[in-house]
């Protein structure tokens, strides 16, 4: 039997299940366990989260706004990749948790903690993405699971042990599904939306007006590029999280960025989710309209062709494994000359693109054009034409020969 952790570090939202686990783990370990809640744009208070966590018994409470850490080194880095997960999910849950895990690994370090906990379901896919970086940065720490250990199998089964500890959670029926929240999405799962037909409660939208509810009149917004990166809207240069945050509000009183699917999870279960991504909508499309003009067509169809392998690597979690770090090199080189303008029109839940321009454009209006032109020679088509058929020609003769 292994010998219990002297230190454990939580990752805690103030929410019931890791209210409940903070103090199981107190119990069931009789150990120091410290709470940790990363700030990445949920839009809540989470002053009262430090005072709770102290009540409920944690040693320590780490609140850490990581909003641009957040933006920068990861959904920049996933949105330069196009990254859709099974051509819809632009994956904001998925991108947020390795870095609440690498901040975990931190703080156990600089605490001398020798164990990590998190409040990931044996069902889900976020225990994979949290326990897959523990490991990857700190290959020899002890992970803690309670929904994989304990009885308490229930939500009600929560609530009655918060209640016998003292612990407040505010439990209500006015939204029966769980919810998570960052600066790239707002995702709605379980609950009445475990019925794939059912059409999702109004209350669902949160980020996004309902599209009928959007004003009659389009917005027009230009988002400016570098190297692959967003750096201002309407020619105002913002930060990472601070341009993010204002696409969403831009796009959300668009109606723009809502998404309802079935996907696969990684242990095998398919699961309904509806996602609110209004900003992040607005970014792939905007950054798909300035590599048409900047990128070379090979390089394109390649870095295409892998799109959905390295969405597939975030879904699962395996954001600091050696081949999407290998991806993301290849990626970021292609990335180089993707500088320059995309004007779009937001209308009633649609994203249109309406230009684009570049100072590295290899768009050459003389090549595209057309009428007349004094720089590409027709005829030279019908090499080119003949060459590529030659495979074709012969199989047809060959067939022929067979009938």
């Amino acid at each position: 039997m292994a010998a219990k952790p002297k230190k454990i570090v939580l990752a805690y939202s103030g929410g019931l299940d890791t209210s409940v686990i903070l103090k199981w783990l107190i119990e069931t370990y009789q150990c120091e366990v410290i709470a940790f809640c990363a700030d990445l744009g949920q839009g809540e208070e989470l002053a009262p989260v430090r005072e709770k966590a102290l009540k409920t018994g944690a040693s320590k409470v780490y609140v850490d706004d990581l909003r641009e850490e957040f933006v920068r080194d990861f959904v920049f880095p996933m949105l330069r990749a196009n990254a859709i997960y099974e051509g819809a999910y632009l994956l904001g849950t998925s991108i947020a948790r390795p870095l609440i895990a690498k901040r975990q690994i931190e703080i156990a370090r600089a605490e001398s903690a020798d164990a990590v906990a998190h409040g990931a379901t044996g069902k889900g896919n976020d225990q994979v993405r949290f326990e897959l970086t523990y490991f990857a940065l700190a290959p020899d720490i002890r992970v803690i699971a309670p929904w994989r250990e304990w009885s308490l199998n229930s939500r009600e089964a929560l609530i009655a042990y918060a209640k016998a500890h003292g612990i407040p959670v505010p439990v209500t029926k006015a939204k029966p599904y769980s919810m998570d929240r960052n600066l790239l999405h707002l995702s709605f799962e379980g609950g009445v939306l475990e019925d794939p037909w059912a059409e999702p409660p109004k209350s669902t939208y949160v980020l996004a007006v309902p599209p009928e509810k959007a004003p009659a009149k389009p917005t027009i917004i230009e988002v400016e590029y570098e190297r692959g990166n967003p750096v201002a809207v309407d020619g105002v240069r913002m930060s990472p999280a601070k341009l993010l945050a204002h696409l969403n509000a831009v796009g959300g009183a668009n109606g723009v960025g809502r998404v309802d699917m079935v996907e696969n999870r990684f242990v095998g279960i398919k699961c309904r989710g509806v996602y609110e991504t209004p900003g992040g909508s607005i970014l792939h499309a905007a950054h798909r309209a300035v590599e048409s003009i900047t990128l070379d067509r090979e390089v394109m169809h390649l870095r295409d062709g892998w799109v959905p392998r390295y969405a597939e690597l975030v879904y699962y979690g395996f954001w600091f494994s050696p081949e999407r770090e290998m991806l993301q090199a290849a990626i970021d080189k292609a990335q180089e000359g993707v500088t320059g303008t995309a004007r779009l029109k937001l209308y009633k839940g649609g994203i249109t693109v309406l230009g684009r321009r570049s100072p590295v454009s290899l768009y050459n209006p003389e090549l595209a054009t057309f009428g007349a032109d004094q720089v590409y020679n027709q005829a030279d088509a019908t090499g080119f034409i003949r060459l590529n058929a030659l495979r074709l020609r012969v199989r047809a003769r060959l067939a022929g020969r067979k009938n």
